[in-house]
């Protein structure tokens, strides 16, 4: 099968700019298409669509604003990227919230714009994958979107699609800020209940004397200052899901009533006398571990068995970091919106501080980092943008022995230096498995050049699978 050659369509009402931008793109070996205005624009999309669209924001006849609208209603994956001058820049922020990708302004230089070129492409790739996975594993777009396109993500979405056509109550486990309610959610997306209310109680931020009337609700005069009726979650949750995030916390007391409840499928509003049926699709997340509370006593036995029909654990994001760049660039592009700024990108050196970091809020710090980042940063975001410090590299515990007597055959610094080459092996050893065989990434976790790397690789004898490919290398151990 031929290569696919990438298709770029140039709209612009200057013959001359549509000119320039051509051959920059064709000696990038892009193909090319053309249009004067936005009219013939939208009708070569919608006879060839093509992968990405180079689009001037004035034009006689439909504006730039008006032809992207079009390009969305037709296909909302192709990456569009406006063409400004300096002063329409406020347009072209405005322009990425209707869907725009980026834009380049003008005057532009060669290099700019092949790399933006780039860039949309591969923006347009990633979404193309993205549904194609979907579509593998049951259209849950919508999760893998957010959370990332790992393999671990994809399982999940496995898991998720497998229990959401049952009515099982599931318990999610996972660290804080892993993307538990964003799992409930898509349970409840994807099950029968799916038109039906979806209720969150976060169990940890309501206080105890409060949380039967937030899950039962009350009648009124029940206590002082309950001057109405309230209905509570579980009622108004009924024929849907209610989540219950950090459900560890649930004092004990209140976790014998909520029991009960699960098992009669009746409830009492606090100070009533007259049944409710309910009818819900439990979900309860937590980031204790349930059955060791059990245990101890601090959590009911039988409620946790009552709940755990099913169980999902949901990986941290350093259990998955090849989520970080898909999940860093779309918080950067949220962020860019939010600020009404134009970060284009992040060095190399930030992207390394990124995946080397551990992540102990998991995405929501990673979305907190890149949000902050995106306020301090110029036109690229750096490394020292980012509020976090790099990561040492896991596993670099290390205490070399010293097998049998080896002083009997040798002097003091004739041990000590075979010391150090032991020692200097097993770190490298170690690095390059952490970057996969990366040396170029290993160089700069170590804060060496290449060079040394691929010296002390081939005097240790550490081979590598794929040659002196870098994105490819694999160690072998």
């Amino acid at each position: 099968m031929a290569e696919h050659i990438p298709r770029i369509l140039v709209v612009d009402d200057e013959e001359e700019i549509r000119k320039i931008l051509s051959n920059i793109l064709e000696k990038e070996g892009f193909k090319v298409i053309t249009a004067p205005d936005g009219q013939q624009a939208i009708e070569k999309i919608c006879f060839d669509t093509p992968d990405a669209v180079l689009l001037d924001v004035r034009m006689p006849g439909l504006s730039g604003m008006e032809v992207l609208k079009k390009i969305k209603e037709i296909d909302d994956d192709l990456p569009v990227v406006l063409i400004t001058a300096y002063a329409d820049i406020h347009q072209a922020v405005e322009a990425m919230k209707e869907g725009a990708y980026d834009y380049l302004a003008k005057p532009f230089d060669n290099n700019e714009v092949a790399w933006i070129a780039r860039r949309a492409l591969a923006e347009g790739q990633l979404k193309k994958n993205l549904k194609k996975m979907a579509d593998q594993y049951n259209g849950n777009f919508s999760l893998i979107e957010s959370m990332g396109p790992s393999d671990k993500i994809a399982r999940l979405v496995v898991d998720i699609h497998r229990v959401a056509k049952s009515d099982f109550s599931v318990v999610i486990t996972g660290e804080t800020g892993s993307g538990k309610e964003l799992v409930a959610r898509a349970i409840h997306g994807d099950s029968a209940r799916a038109a039906a209310p979806f209720m969150a109680v976060d169990c940890g931020a309501i206080p105890e004397n409060l949380l039967e009337s937030e899950l039962f609700g009350h009648e009124k005069g029940s206590f002082t200052g309950a001057d109405r009726q309230k209905i509570g979650k579980f009622e108004l949750a009924h024929g849907g899901t209610l989540f219950m995030d950090e459900i560890g916390n649930m004092p004990a007391g209140s976790q014998a009533k909520f029991l009960r409840v699960l098992q009669d499928r009746k409830l009492y509003r606090v100070g009533g006398t007259k049944p409710v049926d309910v009818d819900i699709r439990l979900i309860v997340a937590t980031n204790q571990d349930l059955l060791e509370m059990a245990a101890g006593g601090t959590f009911r036995k039988d409620l946790y068995y009552r709940l755990s029909e099913f169980t999902i654990q949901v990986p941290a994001l350093r259990e998955r970091k090849e989520d970080i760049p898909y999940l860093a660039k779309r918080f950067l592009d949220l962020a860019n919106i939010e600020l009404k700024k134009l970060i284009t990108d992040f060095s190399d050196e930030a992207v390394e501080a990124l995946m080397s970091y551990n992540w102990p809020g998991n995405v929501r710090q990673l979305r907190s980092v890149i949000r902050r980042a995106a306020l301090v940063a110029r036109e690229t975001i750096t490394e020292k943008d980012l509020s976090i410090k790099r990561a040492s590299v896991p596993g670099l515990a290390f205490s070399p022995k010293i097998q049998g007597t080896p002083w009997k055959n040798a002097s003091l610094s004739e041990i000590v230096q075979q010391s150090v080459l032991a020692v200097e092996k097993e770190v490298l050893t170690e690095v390059l498995k952490f970057t996969g065989g990366n040396k170029a990434r290993a160089a700069r976790l170590l804060q060496v050049d290449y060079k040394t790397i691929h010296t002390k690789a081939k005097k240790f004898g550490i081979q590598q699978n794929g040659g002196n490919n870098d994105n490819e290398t694999q160690v072998r151990s």
